[in-house]
């Protein structure tokens, strides 16, 4: 019976196999045709998932979103509930000032090459005008400079014997699409055909909307961090180094940026997408597209908790110092003592061990936005 039991199982593996094999002949001989059949677009771009630079992945899953620690008052008007959360890709680290100083930089630069204009810094090569990033601002230009005047604050010549950017001009422009009210199906598009032959199609939108464009949004920002964030969160403190430094210096380059606002923030993604889509992927031909944004209050909360749920702590203990009594984070340890954690203010990202997404600082440091 066990032979005979094979020998059926052998013999219908080989009709399978011959059922397969002229399956295939059937798909290859096809050619540049389907001989009618469903087989898909074949011409496709080629596409693989890549990992942004300095990005971690973020598996799917759901968690108990909600307070974890032992308040009891607190649970009873914040309840946890259990959240659902889709796949994602989240930075390692928060934003440092000199990842955000490449944004400033961005829009300083722009500004310049379209007041000094001229064949050089332009190209108009397109329908629509680019700008040459090819070209290097001449700063220290005679001509260049005179033309680039109203970047520099008058007055720091004059106490400073230097020249600097005055930070209220760096505006940056951006549009984005809006589509929480193009979703509304109140703001759904319609049709009416004309005739009988039903090739005329009068479209009709709702609450007045005119045509997709309307659901275009335009937004003029400032970008500049506020430097005065220390002196006003921190009034009876010795603050005048980390205003006048913090942000520039190179010491606090890889320290986490302050003083940003939530406008600045999406600002910063708008950027963020437009420079990894329009200024590289597309003059790589590339047409795929990736889109930067600020992490949802849930997925904030999936990310640091780091699939420890009901964890008070990304590190999943219920205490703030490790077996050693070093502190895991950078936080305001102890009433006055504020250096016993390493830093009597910020310090640089990723000090501490990372939680199991590999994600740093997601407890202390700075606040973050959603």
């Amino acid at each position: 019976m066990l032979n005979h039991h094979v020998s059926d199982l052998k013999n219908w593996s080989m009709k399978k196999l011959f059922m397969g094999t002229a399956f295939a002949a059937v798909l290859a001989s096809c050619g540049v045709g389907d001989n009618g059949e469903l087989i898909g677009v074949q011409d496709r771009q080629q596409w693989y998932q890549e990992d942004p630079f300095g990005m971690n992945f973020i598996p799917l899953g759901a968690f108990h979103m909600g307070p974890s620690d032992q308040d009891l008052p607190a649970a009873q008007t914040a309840q946890t509930k259990v959240v659902s959360i889709q796949s994602f890709y989240m930075d390692q680290t928060e934003i440092t000032n000199n990842e955000y100083r490449q944004f400033t930089d961005y829009v300083r630069d722009s500004i310049a090459h379209r007041m000094i204009g001229e064949d050089h810094l332009i190209d108009e090569a397109e329908y629509t005008e680019r700008i040459n990033w090819n070209e290097r601002i001449r700063w220290d230009d005679e001509e260049d400079a005179e033309m680039l005047a109203g970047l520099f604050l008058p007055e720091a010549e004059r106490f400073y014997r230097r020249k600097e950017i005055d930070t209220r001009r760096l505006m940056f422009e951006y549009w984005w699409i809006d589509y929480k009210t193009a979703a509304k199906k109140a703001n759904r598009y319609s049709y009416n055909e004309k005739g009988f032959d039903g090739r005329e199609v009068d479209w009709e939108y709702g609450n007045g909307i005119s045509d997709r464009s309307d659901f275009i949004m335009h937004e003029i920002i400032n970008v500049y961090p506020d430097t005065l964030a220390w002196v006003h969160d921190y009034t009876y403190s010795f603050n005048e180094p980390m205003t006048q430094q913090y942000y520039w210096h190179p010491a606090y380059d890889h320290f986490p940026v302050v003083g940003v606002s939530w406008k600045q923030s999406v600002a910063f993604a708008r950027w963020r997408t437009n420079h990894m889509n329009e200024n590289f992927r597309r003059s790589s031909g590339i047409t795929i597209v990736n889109d930067f944004r600020l992490p949802s209050e849930a997925e904030w909360e999936y990310a640091a908790r780091g699939g420890k749920d009901l964890a008070a702590y990304p590190w999943g203990s219920p205490y703030i110092r490790n077996s050693t009594g070093c502190f895991l984070g950078n936080f305001k340890p102890l009433r006055g003592n504020y250096v016993d954690d390493g830093g009597l203010h910020t310090i640089i990202v990723a000090h501490y061990w990372p939680n199991d997404f590999g994600l740093y600082d997601m407890s202390g440091n700075v606040a973050e936005w959603t």
